[in-house]
């Protein structure tokens, strides 16, 4: 959710976080529904460097459709007055509900390359995407999951808050840490704005996350 730079039109209707199906146990466990990460996105531009303090959590889940959904919250957005919640959705890559090429929200494939190498866990899988944007790719015991999140709507904010939801993030989940990476697209703000996330406990515990009503 970085520094509105353009008008952008409205964001999509409301959805629900809590229709999300739950399948069987994911093998990888810390993409489950309640799971916390906590971690900074970077904002910087040619202006200044930035950097917001980022909470993420899991409300959904349904691996066998390569779908998850959750809440994003950035803690000290300067011009806010209180921590910005959006929801978003997320598709997994996983060759058979969704590939390596995004085909929408303005990405070409050109630009998939470029966010996904970003990442050094997907150079090994790059020659093939480049031909069918990994479709022949079995990703089942890879180490990483790779997914695409796209916020839908401000959770606790109005649209009037001077941030944009225009874009969407390229992420990278390593399954043997929980850690998170992930890279904001959006042809109109700053490039590759950095996603750094842990996993934690909080989450699950509900030490120290807000709760918000998903409308």
């Amino acid at each position: 959710m970085p520094v509105r730079a353009a008008e952008t039109s409205a964001p999509p209707p409301h959805h629900s976080g809590s229709t999300c199906g739950q399948t069987s146990p994911p093998p990888f466990t810390l993409l489950s529904v309640g799971q916390g990460f906590s971690g900074t996105q970077n904002v910087s531009s040619l202006q200044k460097d930035e950097a917001w303090r980022v909470n993420v959590r899991i409300q959904g889940c349904d691996l066998e459709n390569g779908y998850l959904c959750g809440t994003m919250e950035a803690l000290n957005v300067p011009m806010a007055d209180t921590p910005v919640v959006t929801f978003w959705e997320g598709e997994i890559v996983d060759t058979k509900n969704y590939t390596f090429f995004t085909e929408k929200w303005e990405a070409t494939q050109d630009d998939d390359i470029r966010h996904w190498t970003k990442f050094p866990s997907f150079s090994a899988l790059l020659s093939q995407v480049e031909v069918d944007g990994g479709k022949s790719l079995d990703l089942s015991n890879y180490q990483y999951v790779f997914m695409r999140w796209k916020e839908q709507y401000f959770v606790n904010v109005g649209t009037d808050c001077g941030l944009t939801i225009a874009g969407f993030y390229y992420v990278c989940f390593s399954c043997s840490d929980g850690s998170i990476n992930g890279y904001y697209y959006d042809p109109n703000s700053s490039p590759f704005q950095k996603l750094e996330l842990k996993s934690t406990n909080e989450g699950r515990l509900g030490v120290s996350f807000s709760s918000y009503e998903l409308q």
